[in-house]
């Protein structure tokens, strides 16, 4: 099978990234959200970064143009049954997730791959709301995807290895350099970085270190381009707080039991970048 039409579930930091990397590598894409202007938010998003690329000499404006006409708004999720492949990049909610799967198995043609950029969540459990469990897989992107090189690829149970090798393949079409992880809670990125990001908001919490003194420590100590809390920030606080919180379940051991203050900020609004607070101001 060949992918020529993409779509995106999700239009916000990390849907219209892979929007973005999937325009650029030639594809027709259909970038799909529940509302106009959050869709129109991402296409600004995308030109902003393109037009980046244009000024420092990267590409061309002509080249720039033809990325943008790939890419096709939606706001029907029915406009998915031209799709070969579909990546939902939807917030990391299960049950958001869930009623995606399903409504998207009932629309998509019957070849078309189901894929999800889920942070945490079993790609096994996900693959069972559809009928189709051997065409669904994890294509976890990083955040920002343009610029990221990693994807890690999660195939559940019962993902076929035609699928995990279009998916493969795909990832690599994008520039990007995949990485294989099996169906766990949190797959390998995030079930090592959550609960560093968890352990540095516990020494805030317990007053071990200001904010600043443990992100310095982790980046001058550790030679990590950011500290862990910047990074929190970054990545959303309720996204995190979503993450420490499926691995706790997932795995039953406390050693992922989320901070309480992660859970207060989050509780209060504080989400990081995205609501201009979170461990930092913005």
């Amino acid at each position: 099978m060949e992918i020529k039409t993409f779509g995106v579930i999700g239009a916000g930091q990390m849907g219209n990234g892979i929007a973005q990397v999937a325009a650029m590598s030639g594809l027709r894409v259909i970038m799909n959200d529940i509302k106009d202007e959050f869709v129109q938010r991402g296409i600004a998003t995308i030109k902003k970064n393109l037009d980046r690329s244009v000024d420092k000499g990267k590409m061309s404006a002509a080249e720039r143009d033809a990325v943008l006409a790939r890419i096709k708004p939606s706001v029907a999720i029915d406009d998915l049954a031209a799709a070969d492949m579909v990546v939902e990049a939807a917030t990391e909610n299960q049950p958001i997730k869930f009623r995606i799967f399903q409504d998207l198995d009932r629309i998509c043609p019957a070849h078309a791959i189901l894929a999800t950029n889920t942070s945490s969540i079993p790609i096994g459990r996900i693959a069972s709301q559809t009928k189709r469990p051997e065409q669904v897989i994890g294509m976890h992107f990083m955040n920002p995807v343009p610029v990221m090189k990693l994807v890690e690829i999660i195939r559940g149970l019962a993902t076929s290895d035609e699928t995990f090798k279009l998916t493969w393949a795909l990832a690599e079409k994008f520039g990007k350099t995949p990485a294989e992880s099996n169906d766990y809670p949190g797959f390998i990125a995030n079930r090592v970085l959550m609960p560093m990001i968890n352990e540095a908001v516990y020494c805030l919490y317990h007053g071990v270190g200001t904010r600043e003194d443990i992100d310095t420590v982790m980046k001058l100590g550790m030679n990590h381009p950011m500290g862990p809390l910047a990074l929190a920030d970054l990545i959303g606080l309720d996204t995190c707080l979503a993450i420490m919180e499926t691995l706790y379940a997932g795995f039953s051991d406390s050693k992922y039991r989320p901070c309480p203050l992660l859970r207060k900020y989050v509780e209060a609004g504080w989400l990081g970048c995205k609501t201009g607070r979170g461990f930092y101001q913005y």
